[in-house]
């Protein structure tokens, strides 16, 4: 299996490990990292954004968008849409939620064996590869995965698939940048250290102006918006390192 789609897999059967063990009340605890969620509601989100994949990996993003609002008003932007979405069926039972979950990412994982990598779908944020749409829900599924052991008290350990999840927010800092209405100076190293302590490098074909170095999992999690750089051991010199820190992200 292609590394990408496997980190996927195995990303989804750690979240499976937490749902499955989970008793009934867990269903209902508050998530810190999400304020106003329960961690039905993180599930709920999982379940209708991994249904909006289907969709973009069948090329039928907008059809099964529309169905998924159909009902709600127009969302501001990306985050209030999905909000009003997970309001809407909060009162849907837990083992309801939980079954969503199951069929979709089963279902989901059928589509990406399938699909060609390279193919152009329609995502939130425009078009994307294949490729990249398994790595922002490789991205999305982790970071709820921890959403959901933090509320439970069962966060599991980073593992070396985040080496998927810090490409990606390396690679998309010129989006990260535009999205806050600024533009990046110049090129941008990132020199990290695995959960493993293996070494992830990521080097423009340029010489970078910009360097961050320290803890992959760290840079996730900034990323992420799950840790505040300044409470991490991340360090970043050059024009462009301290907005590169403030506005990395993986998703839209």
């Amino acid at each position: 299996m292609d590394p990408i789609r496997s980190a996927w897999a195995d990303q989804q059967a750690e979240l499976a490990s937490l749902l499955d063990g989970m008793a009934d009340g867990d269903w209902e605890r508050p998530t810190p990292r999400c304020p106003g969620w329960e961690v039905r509601d993180v599930v709920l989100h999982l379940a209708q954004t991994n249904e909006m994949a289907i969709g973009s990996a069948t090329h039928r993003f907008d059809e099964v968008l529309a169905g998924l609002t159909e009902g709600l008003p127009a969302a501001i932007d990306v985050d209030a849409g999905a909000a009003a979405m997970v309001a809407r069926d909060h009162d849907t039972p837990p083992a309801e939620i939980h079954e969503r979950w199951r069929l979709g990412v089963g279902e989901l994982a059928a589509v990406f064996d399938r699909a060609d990598l390279h193919d152009r779908v329609t995502w939130v944020a425009g078009t994307l590869s294949v490729r990249t749409l398994v790595t922002t829900r490789l991205s999305e599924s982790w970071i709820h995965t921890g959403d959901v052991g933090d509320a439970i008290g069962a966060e599991p350990a980073p593992t070396d698939r985040l080496e998927h999840v810090a490409r990606l927010a390396w690679r998309t800092l010129p989006y990260a940048f535009a999205k806050d209405g600024r533009e990046l100076s110049g090129p941008v190293e990132f020199d990290l250290v695995a959960p493993s302590g293996a070494a992830w490098r990521f080097v423009p074909d340029e010489r970078a102006e910009t360097q961050v170095t320290g803890s992959g999992a760290q840079l996730c999690q900034v990323a992420a918006r799950r840790l505040d750089p300044t409470d991490s051991d991340l360090r970043a010199t050059g024009p462009d390192g301290a907005a590169v820190l403030e506005l990395v992200r993986t998703y839209a």
